[in-house]
C-alpha cells in the first residue's frame, strides 16, 4: 500500500488550500506536533521503508521532528498531508505530491501504516490527494510510481486514473539499494474526464 516518486519528495510542503480534504473514511489535513507518536510507530517498518525511496529505517522522532517540520514548508505545486482516519482523526500514514523541478512533473507519493492496509482507504487518500493538486494548482500532469513487488501500489494508482509509462531503477534508502520501479501518469484532461464520468452515474 506504499507508492512513492523518484526519491525525491522529501521537500515537498503544504500548499495554503481549503483543508481538510475529505474521501468516504480518510481525511487529508495539516500534520500536527501531536501526530509525532502516531507518526513514528507506523512509519518504523521496514516493510514501509523498503516500498519507498527515502524513508529511512529505523524511523526515529528525530525523522518525525523533521517530517513535520517540512510540512509547513511553503513551494509552489506541493504539498504534504496527514491522512487520518475520519472516526478517530489519527493519523494513519502521509500523502503528499511535489514538483521536483521548477520545471519538471509533480509527482504524488503516499504511505499508510501497515495496520490500515488492505482496506481500500490508501484509494481513497490518493483520489483526494489528486482532487487537491489538479483544482489547486495549474498542475497538467501528476506522476507516480510503485515498486515491481507492490502490486497494492500499482492497483491504487491505477484505480486512480494513472496509466503505465514505464520502468526505471530508484535507489531506496530503506531498501538498502536500487530497486526496480513502474512508473506512472495522469494527464489532466483524463482526470476532468474520470470526475465527469464518476459524476453522471
Amino acid at each position: 500500500m506504499v507508492v512513492e516518486s523518484d526519491g525525491r519528495l522529501d521537500e515537498s510542503c503544504r500548499v495554503a488550500a481549503p483543508l481538510p480534504q475529505e474521501a468516504v473514511r480518510v481525511r487529508l489535513d495539516k500534520p500536527r506536533p501531536d501526530d509525532l507518536a502516531d507518526l513514528v510507530y507506523l512509519a518504523d517498518n521496514k516493510t514501509v521503508a523498503a516500498n519507498l525511496a527515502t524513508m529511512p529505517y529505523p524511523f526515529t522522532k528525530d525523522d518525525g521532528r523533521a517530517l513535520l517540520a517540512r510540512a509547513d514548508l511553503s513551494r509552489p505545486e506541493s504539498a504534504t498531508f496527514a491522512i487520518r482516519l475520519k472516526t478517530t482523526g489519527r493519523l494513519i500514514g502521509v500523502a503528499r505530491y511535489a514538483n521536483v523541478d521548477a520545471d519538471g512533473p509533480v509527482h504524488v507519493g503516499y504511505w499508510l501504516g501497515e495496520p490500515f492496509w488492505g482496506q481500500g482507504l490508501a484509494t481513497e487518500a490518493v483520489h483526494v490527494l489528486v482532487d487537491h493538486a489538479f483544482t489547486h494548482n495549474g498542475i497538467q500532469e501528476l506522476q507516480g510510481s510503485c515498486r515491481v513487488t507492490n502490486p497494492a501500489s500499482r492497483r491504487v494508482l491505477v484505480k486512480s486514473g494513472f496509466q503505465y509509462r514505464d520502468q526505471a531503477m530508484i535507489r531506496s534508502l530503506g531498501a538498502g539499494g536500487s530497486v526496480p520501479i513502474e512508473r506512472y501518469t495522469l494527464e489532466r484532461g483524463v482526470w476532468k474526464s474520470l470526475k465527469g464520468w464518476g459524476q453522471g452515474r
